[in-house]
């Protein structure tokens, strides 16, 4: 519903306003949410705008800051002829609730002139032509302020002038001061503003990061190999040692998952199994004992104090802690004594404990947010509150499709109110209604199916949606694996496949992720037809050798680290709303390229890990920023291993997995 400025109306009203202002993107929900944004990422902002007739209009965008000021109309020009689709750019500059609407106005003078043009030179109703235009000018003139009104009044005394040659008055029209006077300040008639939609501003690690997740009881855990003594746990102080090597990665957000006491009742031994040993550590996702629930400290783990040392040692690194919020329990958790209601009790007088049937999790109750919310969900945000206070300004929520959306939306808003800088990622590999929903009522970031998407085929669909009317609201973190999930496809292709992965995550989505060990290439799994891993972290201690990985040359954390410096000094790289795909006449190959203003990263990876391929890759030029001109030659340089070739809009490329898996260029602007 739109309507004229200055004229009032009922909100729900379907009164259209004098100039048609239809379909205004981004909108998410009707404007039930607010489309998102960080610092400094330009926002694209269209609308279908038209008028009876072929009166020409005008159109521009304008914003609101989270204080109230009304920034000048950003210009919006058409898009797409014959469509009256209208396109728009802003950039907000701070964190906060902002929002924006769109103008339209009738625009006399470009209609004026694209009639002169047609009746002067053709000799029809020449003097009423410039007459009219001098009236418009004038008009003109009274808005245009200070020392550019007296050229607008002298164009438009000239152009009434008949002692003056037909020619020079329409010369006089193209003047290039004129032009730019009157793009400030335009001559608009019935304008016409669309309603005021929200637009929330997050600091710039909602949209870009590179994460790694690893468990701190593996860090320095030590491990008879006799058998002769139990295991004993790596600590947060033994696990600070490792986080130089991650940063030197290159990577912003170190992810642990649940750091609290682990429940004893119906404990997982190895490989998921249900004897435990009296030394099996357990999963860290049975969350509770009598040490202590959600805001307690595994003791093996070390004391509060020691949690503030890791985070304080990662931020001297430049990196922040994210943290697992689980909701479940353990029978043990003190909850479970303390908020009987918090569970679902069977008949039988049990409480239910996780299902999938057939799959049985003994060792974990799930909470039941309906016979207490209030009371439960104001201890959740005391949990919540709790590690910000130690310096947790990020959180990985553990499934969250399998608690109430409405909660969520309560508490994300709630936290967002408070302390802005807050950011939440949805674990929430399920069907697309509940992932687009959870994305749009506040979670930050969202796990994706990025995981299984293997052909070129699914590599373009995937990110041509997430890139598109999604990225209003749905910002991706592409993980190449998890504690939960190694693919088929990294099972079977060995040390390329890694390679070909984490080239697509890190260059094709702005925030992305691995889990520990993905530099060194673990692929086993329990079983075949699993995406378990074998001797799976989440039940027992995974120390690592990584010295001796590095001295043997067995891992791939150089790639990593160069993928991230490429992000990190591309802003190209740290965008979503703009890949390009190549057309390839491969189809085991994908291409790609990803533009901000002149910064140009171009990619061509061969999705084949065990088979060299060849291809022809015909450019898409203007996506590049280069003229559209078959003859014209490049210089690209494979930021891989520096290796520059010239290329044209169609170029031949061999790309062998085992040796060289990719090119990752970046495209010269300059012809050869």
């Amino acid at each position: 519903m739109h309507v004229e400025s200055g004229t009032s109306r009922d909100i729900g009203s379907p009164r259209l306003g004098r100039i048609p202002i239809l379909d205004v993107a981004p909108v998410v929900g009707c404007g039930r949410w607010p489309a998102k944004a960080v610092v400094g990422e330009t926002v694209e902002v269209s609308a279908t705008v038209f008028r009876e007739g072929h009166e020409r209009l005008g159109a521009a965008v304008v914003v609101r800051t989270p204080e109230g000021e009304e920034l000048p109309g950003q210009p919006m020009t058409e898009v797409g002829a014959g469509l009256d689709r209208w396109s728009g750019r802003v950039t907000p500059t701070g964190v906060g609730a902002w929002s924006f609407r769109v103008e339209a106005w009738g625009d006399p003078i470009t209609h004026w002139w694209e009639d002169a043009l047609i009746k002067v030179p053709r000799g029809q109703d020449v003097e009423l032509m410039l007459t009219e235009g001098s009236l418009l000018f004038r008009r003109a003139a009274e808005a245009v302020p200070g020392k550019d009104r007296p050229t607008v009044e002298r164009l438009a005394k000239r152009l009434g002038d008949p002692t003056v040659p037909v020619a020079d008055r329409m010369d006089a029209v193209t003047d290039p001061d004129i032009q730019n006077i009157l793009h400030c300040h335009p001559v608009r008639e019935l304008v016409t503003v669309s309603d005021w939609y929200p637009l929330v501003v997050h600091r710039q690690r909602a949209l870009y990061g590179a994460w790694y997740e690893f468990f701190p009881r593996s860090e320095g855990a030590t491990i008879d190999p006799m058998g002769r003594r139990g295991p004993v746990s790596g600590t947060f102080r033994t696990a600070m040692k490792r986080l130089p090597a991650i940063a030197a990665m290159g990577f912003d957000v170190v992810y642990l998952p649940p750091i609290h006491p682990i429940g004893i009742s119906f404990r997982k031994g190895p490989n998921n199994t249900l004897d435990a040993g009296p030394y099996d550590p357990g999963s860290p996702w049975a969350i509770g004992s009598d040490e202590g629930g959600h805001d307690a400290i595994h003791p093996e783990l070390g004391t509060l104090d020691d949690f503030d040392a890791l985070v304080a040692h990662a931020a001297d690194h430049g990196m922040e802690i994210a943290l697992d919020l689980a909701l479940q329990c353990s029978p043990d958790h003190p909850w479970v004594t303390d908020h009987p209601e918090w569970f679902t009790t069977r008949a039988d007088d049990t409480i239910a404990y996780a299902e999938n049937p057939p799959k049985k999790y003994q060792d974990i109750y799930p909470l039941n947010f309906d016979n207490d919310p209030d009371g439960l969900y104001t201890e959740v945000r005391r949990v919540i509150h709790h590690w910000m206070n130690h310096g947790v300004r990020i959180f990985r929520v553990d499934n969250p499709h399998t608690k109430p959306v409405a909660f969520w939306e309560r508490l994300l808003a709630d936290i967002n109110d408070s302390d802005p800088d807050v950011l939440f990622l949805a674990e929430a590999f399920t069907r697309p209604a509940m992932m687009h929903t959870l994305a749009k009522i506040g979670f930050h970031q969202s796990y994706t199916y990025f995981t299984w998407r293997n052909t070129a085929d699914e590599v373009r669909d995937y990110f041509t949606e997430l890139a598109g009317s999604a990225a209003a609201y749905m910002r991706p973190n592409c993980f190449v694996n998890t504690p939960d999930i190694l693919s088929e496809y990294l099972q079977h292709g060995g040390r390329a496949a890694f390679k070909i992965r984490a080239v697509l995550a890190a260059l094709l989505s702005p925030s992305w992720g691995v889990y520990s060990g993905y530099e060194l290439c673990e692929n086993i799994p329990v079983r075949p037809g699993s995406e378990e891993y074998r001797d799976s972290e989440k039940y027992q201690y995974r120390p690592r050798d990584w010295d001796g990985a590095d001295l043997a040359g067995t891992t791939i954390a150089p790639l990593l680290t160069l993928l991230n410096t490429l992000r990190n000094s591309h802003p190209a790289l740290q965008e979503l709303r703009n890949p390009h795909f190549h057309y390839v006449d491969q189809p085991e190959l994908v291409a790609f390229s990803k533009r901000h203003l002149d910064d140009v990263v171009l990619a061509v990876v061969n999705l084949n890990p065990h088979q060299a391929r060849e291809a022809t890759v015909h450019l898409d030029l203007r996506a590049l920023g280069l003229p559209d001109d078959p003859d014209n030659a490049y210089t690209v340089t494979d930021q891989l291993d520096g290796a520059t070739y010239t290329w044209t809009r169609s170029n031949y490329v061999r790309l062998d997995p085992h040796t060289k898996p990719a090119h990752v260029f970046t495209v010269g602007s300059g012809e050869i």
